[in-house]
């Protein structure tokens, strides 16, 4: 198992986002879950934005990974069908995911395509997810259209997800849909785990028969609460699963391998860790988003910390939460 192809040992050090701390704006507590791509000759930022009464999703943009400006909210409370008008975090879009390709938006029906996951309830992560897919043939990527239904639902899955749906990776391989996420098995000290479900429209999905693909680890290990939020690319015929493991004392990063999609190995440590009392990530360094540029692998993740005076905002009164990054060479 080689990993050196897949490290980001260098670390920016302070944060490439942070919320707006305004009140009435959807991120003035916390911004969570980056995904990051390329469209039309701009590297964009799709993440959560929290306010203290639920998510919704953004847009940011850039020219060079490291300074990211606002563009605006593509996924908004009051706007949906019911079950994902409160509180909606956007997670994937459709996209090339060669480790070492362009990360550019790929179109299936010459429509783009994203998938998130809704609260029901008012609060941070209040209910149990649901799982939903949107469309846009809007360039700009700020107006979408949302399914009714949603894709995926607690309820018809076994044991390990009955309590909700969370962060969702979506694949298209060999005319093949993919769709892995994480879920969690109850209300109250849950343990998350990754499963993946199957269609080839789009719309309607199987679930995995062995999910989870990918569980937790033996009780004392890095991981044993948590596996995580999949970022999944492709390295010539191997698969990665970048994936955030949880002990319910801190979250950090970590890797998995796969030939098939479906049979994963797991390395045993982390390869991102938390950083020292006061760094940006000293309480959490998870939820990856990866891509090449320059032959240089930018990993992007939430980075959170304790508050302190002089922070621009503050997550449930304890919590500087941002988007942070590091990458495989020492370019900052």
């Amino acid at each position: 198992m080689n990993i050196e192809p897949y490290l980001t040992p260098y670390k920016y050090g302070k944060p490439v986002l942070v919320g707006s701390g305004k009140e009435g704006h959807f991120d003035k507590d916390a911004v969570d879950c980056p995904f990051v791509f390329r469209h039309n000759d701009q590297f964009y930022m799709m993440y959560v934005g929290f306010d203290g009464v639920g998510y919704q999703t953004g847009l940011a943009i850039s020219d060079d990974l490291l300074n990211w400006k606002p563009k605006g909210v593509i996924l908004k409370r009051g706007e949906g069908a019911g079950w994902d008008s409160v509180s909606v975090a956007g997670t994937w879009i459709l996209k090339e995911h060669g480790l070492n390709e362009p990360p550019v938006l790929k179109k299936w029906k010459n429509k783009y395509w994203l998938v998130y996951h809704a609260y029901p309830n008012e609060g941070y992560e209040e209910g149990s997810a649901k799982i939903g897919l949107a469309w846009t043939e809007d360039e700009e990527l700020l107006t979408w259209h949302r399914l009714e239904e949603p894709i995926l639902v607690p309820e018809e899955g076994a044991n390990w997800e009955k309590a909700g749906l969370y962060k969702e990776c979506l694949i298209e391989q060999d005319g093949k849909f993919y769709l892995f996420y994480n879920a969690k098995n109850k209300k109250e000290k849950w343990i998350e785990q990754t499963g993946v479900a199957f269609s080839d429209n789009l719309v309607d999905w199987q679930r995995y028969a062995d999910n989870p693909i990918l569980p937790v680890s033996e009780e004392g290990t890095w991981d044993s609460k948590f596996a995580s939020d999949p970022c999944v690319l492709q390295n010539g015929e191997e698969w990665v699963m970048y994936y955030f493991g949880y002990d319910y004392k801190k979250a950090e990063e970590g890797l998995a391998f796969s030939k098939d999609l479906l049979n994963w190995e797991k390395y045993p440590e982390p390869i991102l860790q938390v950083g020292e009392a006061n760094e940006i990530d000293a309480t959490f360094a998870h939820k990856p988003s990866v891509i090449t540029h320059n032959g240089v692998l930018y990993h992007f993740y939430c980075a959170s910390r304790k508050s302190k005076e002089g922070d621009r905002t503050v997550n449930w009164g304890t919590e500087f939460r941002t988007i942070s990054v590091a990458a495989s060479k020492n370019i900052f």
